[in-house]
Formats: C-alpha cells, structure tokens, sequence
C-alpha cells in the first residue's frame, strides 16, 4: 500500500464500479466514493468492499470530486470516475514513485473503450490527463462541465507508465445522449462567460473538428467505431453552439422535454 487516496465519483454506475473498487484496493487502504442521491446500488457495493461510501448532493463535476478529495486520508489524490480503471502497470509505477515531492503532478494515458472495442485512433486515441496530484496545492475548478485542475505554474507535469481504461459509451445511442447532455451544459457554462456563438462556430468548426478526428488523427483506422466518434462528436459540437445561441435569444431556459439525466 502507498500514502495515495482513490477518490471515485459515481453516479448511476452500479454495474461498472466494481472494476474500479478492486483496482483501487491494490494500491491503497484509502478508497474513497461520492455518489449522488439517485443511487442505484452503488452505496451496498462499495461496503462490500470496505471502502469509504460517502452520499452527496450533486452540485457538478469538479464540486463533487472535491468533496471526495475533503474526505481523503492521505495528500496525494487519483481521481477516477466509476467508468475508468486503473490498470497493473499504473497502479505498480505508482508504488515505484517517490512521493517527498508534493509539487509534482502525474498526467496518465487514457485507453478509451466504444462498446467492448479499444479505441487507438482520432481524439480518443490521443487522450491523457493528469490524475496523480496533491491536494495540498491542487483542487478541480467547480465549472458545470468539462472540469479542469485547478495548478501553480511552477509545478512539474511528469508521464507514468501504465494507463486508465475509460469505458466511455457501450453504444450510439447512449454516446448520441451523453453528447446531447454536455452540450447543453457547455452551452450553458459559454453562455454565462458571455461567449457567442457566431457563424464559424455553428459550421466552420464541426466539419474542421471531423476532418482533423477522422482525417488527420486517423480515426478511420478504428472501423465503424471510428467513424461513430466523430460524426456523433461533430453533431454535439453543432449541437452545442445551437444550444448557445438559443440561450442568447431566449436566455436559459430549457424545455422540461430537453432535460437528460445521464451517467458522466
């Protein structure tokens, strides 16, 4: 065991978070799991395995991450959703770390899963975040969507060996929702930082986001999946400035029919 704190949020994942529990209970004495009041079975499953259940209101992404990082045992912090799992070769380059430096933060490759089928190619085959942090010097911003690490310039960003498995979507229609449900809150966040969204955001930047996912990031090479990526990706960027720019006509308000409640 090492002085690091897994802290997983959860919601409505009661049947893909017993993967992430085990993983974590290999690297630690201290897993912790914020889940939110509509819970599914979550809360029975992590006493189960001995681990920290702590119930919350959700208040959004960051928020709730940081809720969990408040209950942590240890300083050092990896934050995974209930859908990500960290695999051997991580949770043994971690053992292998030096932790004395608290000014360091550890970015991770992300191995992003369509269905049962690995994704190696287009944006999802780039993808990485730094999940290995202190708490003491870094927190998650409290935006509604698309979360990001709060971090001092100065700190040093290291890679580490091994990888988390995101299994993101298990098919088109559920990505075609989740796609639907960020775009309206990234609609929102846009539109409260009094972005607009003029003419090239609505058409010029969905067909370059494709051509550079499909083309030049060889998302093709993933097969149908591949080309699900991004043109479901390419809709919710439409979908997204659409959102916008109802908002700047109408302001806020959304249709009770429009409203998703979708794992994240």
């Amino acid at each position: 065991m090492v002085p690091v704190s897994v802290v997983i949020i959860t919601k409505n994942a009661a049947d893909i978070i017993n993967g992430c529990i085990e993983q974590a209970r290999k690297l630690t004495d201290d897993v912790i799991v914020v889940y939110n009041g509509d819970d599914d079975g979550a809360a029975s499953i992590v006493e189960g395995h001995n681990c920290k259940a702590h119930k919350k209101n959700w208040d959004g992404y960051g928020a709730n991450k940081n809720k969990g990082i408040e209950e942590a045992k240890y300083g050092w912090i990896l934050s995974v959703d209930a859908d990500e799992i960290p695999d051997d070769e991580l949770i043994k380059a971690i053992h292998a770390i030096d932790l004395s430096d608290t000014r360091v933060i550890y970015d991770i490759k992300f191995r992003s899963y369509f269905g049962g089928k690995p994704i190696r190619f287009g944006s999802w085959g780039r993808d990485h975040h730094i999940r290995l942090f202190n708490r003491n010097w870094v927190k998650w911003s409290e935006t509604m969507v698309h979360e990001t690490l709060v971090i001092p310039s100065h700190f040093q960003k290291k890679k580490i060996a091994g990888a988390i498995h995101h299994y993101s979507v298990q098919n088109v229609q559920e990505f075609d929702n989740k796609g639907s449900y960020y775009a309206k809150l990234s609609a929102k966040k846009y539109f409260r930082a009094g972005k607009k969204a003029g003419l090239i955001k609505l058409y010029i930047s969905p067909i370059f986001g494709f051509i550079k996912n499909y083309v030049f990031c060889l998302g093709f090479l993933d097969g149908r999946e591949g080309w699900e990526i991004a043109t479901i990706t390419v809709k919710n960027t439409r979908r997204k400035y659409h959102f916008l720019s109802q908002m700047e006509t109408y302001g806020e308000r959304q249709p009770a029919k429009d409203r998703l409640v979708v794992e994240y």
